[in-house]
């Protein structure tokens, strides 16, 4: 099988622990873009967030190459990141979200995610280090009325972070029972986020969707994560892959587990064994 395109989460995955990328993964990634490898960053993230680390890759402003935002709410070509996609979360299912998981615990850290701004209710401090570590940029908010956000741009998705996962568990359950389970798309990340897109909203289905522009098969794709929000990403294409250091249900339904985790360079693996290799 000759493969065409790579989406790969980022945080435990692509990245070290610390935030940087190993040289391995760096060489690998450059080697396979030069021979027309499509190399797609398929975050949680907004795209705005990940510019440091496209010129690192060698793709910032790169016509051709895409990063998938937003746990595949929105699809950015990286050529003056024009936004070519977006399945956004309504206004109103976005309040019903926030109030429910903060009515768990008023101190509770959400982020609000629309296209290109991120705004952060009662930051923690482990998440302002997490955001100055990766260079995030965010905007505060002192209020718990979102009734600002209706004349903002689309919101994309809501998250909470909270390091106990019986506090996250709580949070997924109650914004469930509030919503309705056919409204959202819950997942769990880094072990730190329970995070809510929009119906129909996910990795996979947004990789599946770039595919289509670009004329690529599905399983002409790979997909690479570790984190229960890369579980539909995993399913979706015609590889999927679990970094070593992956989740035990991410492991689970993975077509490969990598012997090195994010911190050895395990996308570099990934693309030597599958893809530089047929060049």
């Amino acid at each position: 099988m000759t493969y065409k395109m790579l989406v790969s989460d980022l945080d435990e995955t692509l990245l070290n622990d610390d935030g940087t990328v190993h040289p391995a993964n760096i060489a690998a990634i450059k080697a396979a873009v030069a021979q027309g490898f499509k190399f797609v960053p398929n975050t949680g993230r907004s795209f705005n967030s990940v510019q440091t680390l496209l010129e690192t890759l060698g793709l910032k402003d790169q016509a051709g190459q895409y990063v998938i935002s937003y746990n595949g709410g929105a699809v950015v070509e990286n050529k003056g990141n024009q936004v070519v996609l977006t399945r956004n979360m309504p206004f109103e299912l976005a309040k019903q979200v926030f109030n429910a998981g903060v009515a768990v615990d008023s101190a509770i850290d959400v982020h609000i995610y629309t296209v290109d701004t991120l705004f952060i209710y009662n930051i923690s401090e482990t998440d302002h280090k997490y955001m100055a570590e990766r260079g995030v940029p965010y905007v505060l908010m002192d209020s718990d009325d979102l009734s600002f956000l209706a004349t903002e741009q689309p919101i994309m998705k809501v998250i909470f972070e909270h390091p106990d996962l019986a506090v996250r568990e709580q949070i997924m359950a109650t914004v469930i029972e509030s919503v309705g389970a056919e409204q959202v798309e819950a997942t769990y990340s880094s072990e730190r986020y329970v995070e809510f897109n929009y119906q129909g909203v996910d990795k996979g289905s947004a990789s599946l969707m770039l595919g289509e522009m670009l004329g690529i098969k599905q399983d002409e794709i790979i997909a690479a994560g570790d984190n229960s929000n890369d579980l539909a990403m995993l399913k979706a294409v015609g590889l999927g892959v679990s970094v070593a250091n992956g989740i035990p249900a991410v492991q689970e339904v993975a077509d490969v587990i990598t012997k090195r985790t994010n911190n050895e360079g395990a996308v570099a693996e990934i693309l030597e064994r599958f893809v530089l290799t047929e060049q």
